[in-house]
């Protein structure tokens, strides 16, 4: 009976098979730690703008309301870009040969997107600041910003941490656009027995 002999490129193959058993675990340390670090999850990521626009000057000093901009927040899943219309009906008239309003007059600008949530989560900010959540509570204080950068790590852990929460400090009588808001104690269970809005225990309370 002739004896079986493997090819001489199994040979080969036995070695990349030995050096990818030993680095899956290094492999897997690197790519949890990168999942964590803060490139991964963004927080501080800051782009620059196609046009210098100050949220300090806008929303901090001249006291713009967000949604005067954001006006689809309070009825759609997104907060909405504005038009460059929008920032010219101020405009025309303040500045209007201004070197940094200039770029508004251009048939399309590429704003870049600062929040990315990957395309498997469903986010509905009407859902969310009807209900009194502001926007300083995943913004950040936007006021102070003179370049807008993301101010929180967008993860599940960060979302459940609200809504797993028995007390929900993040809800609010005044205006959600209103920044610098603190909560006085024992405001969410005002709330929650003026409103009726207790929060779910668990993700299968809405997913079912």
């Amino acid at each position: 009976m002739t004896r079986f002999h493997f090819p001489e490129w199994t040979n080969r193959l036995t070695k990349w098979v030995l050096l990818l058993v030993a680095g899956a675990p290094i492999y897997l340390i690197a790519l949890v730690a990168y999942g964590v670090a803060p490139q991964a999850i963004r927080i501080g990521y800051q782009p620059v703008q196609p046009i210098p626009y100050s949220h300090a000057l806008h929303a901090g000093e001249l006291g713009m309301d967000c949604r005067y901009c954001h006006d689809a927040v309070e009825r759609s899943p997104r907060a909405a870009i504005p038009p460059a219309r929008s920032c010219l009906r101020c405009h025309d008239g303040i500045w209007p040969d201004s070197v940094n309003i200039a770029p508004l007059r251009a048939p399309e600008i590429q704003w870049v997107r600062v929040y990315d949530l990957p395309d498997y989560v469903s986010f509905d900010h009407s859902a969310h600041v009807t209900r009194g959540v502001g926007c300083e509570s995943c913004h950040g204080r936007v006021d102070r910003m003179e370049r807008v950068y993301q101010a929180t790590a967008m993860t599940m852990e960060f979302c459940l941490a609200c809504h797993n929460s028995p007390e929900p400090s993040l809800r609010r009588p005044a205006d959600v656009t209103l920044m610098g808001y603190v909560a006085p104690p024992g405001l969410g269970a005002k709330l929650r027995a003026e409103r009726d809005l207790d929060p779910p225990t668990n993700c299968s309370t809405c997913h079912r």
